[in-house]
């Protein structure tokens, strides 16, 4: 099993101290279930960093790019609840993307997840992609690794200015590369397989910039859509 659909929304950030407690009775009961009762968003998961920062990250799935672009999801973008605009005021360090997935291969969903965000040097992007894609498979088949995907941020759709967004004190950076591996064994084993295969040095020699890798555990997954996910939306 793979990433559902063909786009996600890849975002990260730290919470204020004093505002954890609204951050979580937030994300837990209102937001996560708000986005993904919005048509053409198919899962959404929270994790929460075993190493690396920031300490929290957010991984939605949707059918295409033209979801994540269209008016249902714009809507809720530009009428943030009461909730949203007081708890997105304390988020901290905010790093999202609007991809598109470039290649999902796998058997499940792992309970740990290793990321990488970065960008590439102008020119070098087929290079990156070729050796990304060669080492993803090659990771597929390590011991307890169920997942890899790579997805590639639209700078366009990311930039998108919206009344949620100017809630927020600082705007959120952009990485162009998303990778995601899935583990479903322990934190030693991913970590172990990550660093033999995508190490960052690897990446910044084919041209990889401000290369940022962390380590998370799976904290929230809210129930989907009513009536659940038509199979055919999937990858």
């Amino acid at each position: 099993m793979s990433l559902l659909g063909n786009a996600a929304v890849t975002i990260w950030h730290n919470v204020r101290p004093e505002a954890r407690a609204d951050y979580f009775e937030w994300h837990n009961r209102e937001h996560m279930a708000e986005r993904v009762a919005i048509p053409g968003f198919l899962r959404g998961r929270r994790y929460i960093a075993l190493d690396g920062t920031p300490e929290f990250c957010t991984l939605y799935e949707a059918q295409s790019l033209a979801v994540l672009t269209g008016p249902d999801y714009l809507e809720r973008l530009e009428n943030p609840t009461p909730m949203t605009r007081r708890v997105a005021a304390q988020l901290q360090d905010n790093v999202r993307s609007l991809c598109n997935v470039a290649l999902s291969l796998g058997s499940g969903q792992g309970g740990l997840l290793m990321t990488w965000r970065y960008n590439v040097a102008p020119g070098r992007e087929a290079g990156q992609r070729v050796l990304v894609e060669s080492r993803l498979r090659q990771l597929l088949g390590r011991e307890e690794i169920v997942g890899v995907h790579l997805c590639l941020g639209d700078a366009a759709a990311s930039a998108v200015q919206t009344a949620e967004k100017k809630t927020r004190p600082v705007p959120a950076l952009t990485p162009d590369w998303v990778i995601l591996v899935e583990g479903g064994g322990g934190r030693e084993s991913i970590a172990r397989a990550c660093s033999d295969l995508l190490p960052s040095g690897l990446l910044e020699e084919a041209g990889a910039t401000g290369v940022a890798r962390g380590l998370y555990r799976l904290q929230f997954q809210p129930d989907g859509p009513p009536g659940g996910i038509d199979p055919g939306q999937g990858r």
